[in-house]
């Protein structure tokens, strides 16, 4: 990919120096209703590829600025979440471990039949 970036800025720079080279005659280009500049064609079209090559780095910029907020945003919830489920993970070896307590302490015949209500259920 930046192989083909780099062919295509090559060759409309080339296109650009190539084009000024051959139009070296002034123009009259009209910014605002009565400001008027005059220059050759050769760096008013110069001028015009830099100022949309600049607001095409801006954007590239703020497109990037705006996908990390977003990325940030989004690894920040994941490891939120991921502490929430090593904890409730961690809260379901406790109760497991409880329950192993509690059975252990129940006397045999009980046990059987606390099994039976709760498959029941």
């Amino acid at each position: 990919m930046r192989i083909l970036n780099f062919v295509v800025i090559f060759a409309s720079g080339l296109a650009l120096v190539l084009f000024s080279i051959e139009n070296t005659g002034l123009t009259t280009i009209q910014v605002i209703p009565g400001y008027q500049v005059q220059a050759p064609l050769a760096i008013e079209l110069i001028l015009a590829m830099g100022i949309g090559a600049t607001l095409a780095w801006l954007y590239m910029i703020w497109s990037r600025l705006t996908y990390q907020i977003s990325s940030f945003g989004k690894e920040r919830e994941l490891k939120k979440k991921e502490k929430e489920i090593e904890t409730l993970s961690q809260d379901l070896e406790n109760y497991k471990i409880q329950l192993e307590d509690q059975q252990k302490r129940l006397p045999q015949g009980e046990e059987t039949s606390e099994v039976k209500n709760s498959n029941e259920s």
